[in-house]
């Protein structure tokens, strides 16, 4: 194995095991009784921070790669993207177990008082499609639909910002730093998409 390949393998391991940290030091803490007074809160707020903070990675590597000409994240971002589903999943559950506790009363009650859950729920279930056609045979299967699909990344990014800005209560400190990342991460987008479109009307008139 070559020195590029050993580099480009422990590469891959350190980005796989990093977005398991969080979720291992959860389970120790709760395993210790070091989840402050209210245990169940703390799951649910740490598991939902994390689906937010790997599904703005996610949406960083595009610009980071186009900006500073970074390319070798891309080969991780199908990797960023799993991983913010598989949190946001275990978000919902641990809303669902220690929250409600699967009481349809309880819940039903909950989605009327907080209808910040409705819209959290609604970008969980959106990020589902995207991660069942995440892998290679099914972008060639779905061919120039699979890219109209993986569009739906921004529309449940708005959804899960909705869904924060709903809970502020006193601080916004974090709502206005996720709020600030996302403006500029689809913000770079959108100048991306604009520079593109110039450039094939020059093109074009060019012709």
């Amino acid at each position: 194995m070559t020195n590029g390949k050993i580099v480009r393998y422990l590469q891959w391991w350190v980005v796989f095991l990093l977005p398991l940290l969080p979720l291992g030091l959860l389970i120790h803490n709760a395993w210790i009784f070091n989840l402050g007074a209210d245990p169940a809160q703390a799951i649910v707020h740490e598991t939902g921070l994390w689906a937010i903070n790997l599904l703005w990675i996610t949406l960083a590597i595009t610009p980071l790669r186009r900006i500073f000409k970074i390319n070798w994240p891309m080969r991780f971002r199908r990797m960023m993207g799993l991983y913010s589903l598989f949190y946001a999943v275990v978000h919902l559950l641990a809303f669902a177990t220690f929250i409600v506790g699967w009481q349809p009363d309880l819940l039903l009650k909950e989605l009327s008082e907080r209808p910040y859950i409705v819209v959290g729920a609604l970008a969980v279930l959106m990020l589902i499609p995207l991660g069942i056609t995440s892998t290679h045979k099914m972008q060639r299967r779905l061919g120039r639909n699979w890219l109209r699909l993986h569009k739906l990344v921004y529309p449940i990014a708005l959804l899960v910002m909705v869904h924060i800005i709903w809970q502020i209560r006193s601080d916004f400190g974090e709502q206005l730093l996720y709020g600030t990342l996302l403006s500029v991460l689809l913000g770079s987008r959108l100048y991306f998409y604009l520079q593109k479109r110039l450039r094939t009307q020059r093109t074009a008139r060019a012709a």
